[in-house]
């Protein structure tokens, strides 16, 4: 996995987190959503970039 994937894939992670939490403080529940929504897409792409890593060795 590249480290910019990675990095990616983290800051993703990372602002799915701080959308549900704004969300969650504001009783926005669509932007808790879309967060959480961001989160599974990061899970994801990390799980495929694991299984091209496992590929490749």
């Amino acid at each position: 996995m590249s480290t910019d994937d990675k990095a990616d894939n983290k800051l993703q992670d990372l602002g799915g987190k701080a959308k549900e939490k704004v969300g969650g403080a504001t009783g926005d529940d669509e932007l808790k959503n879309q967060g959480k929504a961001d989160q599974g897409k990061a899970d994801l792409k990390q799980a495929g970039e694991k299984v091209k890593d496992a590929f490749k060795h």
